[in-house]
């Protein structure tokens, strides 16, 4: 069965910065895959390359067969994008905004008329239907965005931080939105996000890109499974002599940052109070201490050495680069 999508060294250089540097990597039908990473990490590149907005550097894409350079024209045929920023026309109604669209994709006016009342009864905004969009909820602007982006029967939907500045209710329930149309209706959903419970509740599998290179790509229970067990985070002023002290073979991983210590173990309540013991010892203080499961920012932290929020605040010049550089080509 040919790959939904097929990514093989796909870079992408605004002169001398490479926002995408030699990524590869495939995607089944039917599969929700995510790419998770700080701002500036190159995930919107990553899509804008696939969606034919940008053209790649180096490399290759193909979307279900088609390739991203060679036939852009059949690759807007199977694709429904979903922006970042909102790119609905805020005077119109919600099914203007629809109609509109089906136009432009040229469907039948019959076809279009079912497949608008079915979309908006899917994302639960018939009853709003005649409504205009800048009335509108962000939560029910972003389910809009989605079924407008479904009306031509896509087979591969773009998701470019699609929860991004939404309550956490509405977020939730977008979730529910975008699991459903990939079980029941076998599309093939590749989101940006760098909300962790979002690709940890919603993803098949996670990339996790940073600073333009795919630093890991498995389940999300595999990921997190490779951490080792438990995680113990420590919040002391003196870090470093904590790091010193705990010297302890079944200790897997130690890592320092932002005024706490995260240990990453096996059966970490066996040896909380041995950890304890050994700074009570030493004499270092401690303002608290937790045991609780990894998470995908602990796959981030083990393979960066910093957290996501630590990460961004670095990228946050590149990002500014990279924005300007895109403008300019």
């Amino acid at each position: 069965m040919t790959p939904a999508i097929h990514v093989e060294n796909l870079t992408r250089r605004f002169g001398a910065l490479v926002a995408v540097d030699h990524i590869s990597f495939e995607i089944g039908q039917g599969e929700i895959f995510g790419l998770l990473g700080p701002n500036g990490a190159g995930k919107t590149t990553t899509l804008s390359m696939l969606a034919t907005m940008l053209k790649p550097t180096e490399g290759t894409a193909t979307v279900s067969g088609i390739d991203v350079e060679k036939d852009q024209d059949g690759v807007r045929k199977v694709i429904g994008i979903v922006f970042q920023d909102q790119s609905l026309d805020e005077e119109l109604t919600a099914w203007e905004n629809m109609d509109f669209h089906g136009r432009l994709y040229r469907i039948p006016a019959e076809m279009r008329k079912q497949r608008i009342a079915e979309l908006l009864d899917l994302v639960e905004l018939t009853d709003r239907k005649d409504d205009i969009v800048k009335t509108l909820s962000g939560g029910m602007r972003r389910r809009l965005e989605i079924a407008r982006g479904l009306l031509h029967h896509p087979s591969v939907l773009f998701l470019d931080e699609p929860t991004l500045g939404l309550d956490p209710q509405t977020r939730n329930h977008l979730w529910q939105y975008i699991a459903t149309l990939a079980k029941e209706k076998g599309i093939t959903i590749i989101l940006t996000t760098h909300y962790m419970e979002e690709a940890d509740r919603l993803c098949n599998r996670v990339a996790i890109i940073d600073h333009g290179k795919i630093i890991a790509l498995d389940t999300p229970e595999n990921l997190k499974d490779g951490i080792g067990g438990d995680v113990v985070t420590i919040h002391s002023p003196d870090t470093a002599a904590i790091v010193a002290a705990l010297r302890e073979p079944w200790i897997n991983r130690v890592e320092e940052h932002e005024g706490e210590v995260v240990i990453s173990l096996r059966n970490a309540e066996q040896h909380l109070s041995t950890i304890v013991t050994i700074l009570v010892g030493a004499k270092i203080p401690i303002s608290a201490i937790s045991i609780h499961k990894p998470t995908l920012e602990d796959v981030f932290l083990s393979f960066t050495g910093k957290t996501m929020r630590e990460q961004e605040a670095g990228t946050a010049e590149i990002l500014r680069q990279q924005m300007k550089m895109m403008r300019r080509h």
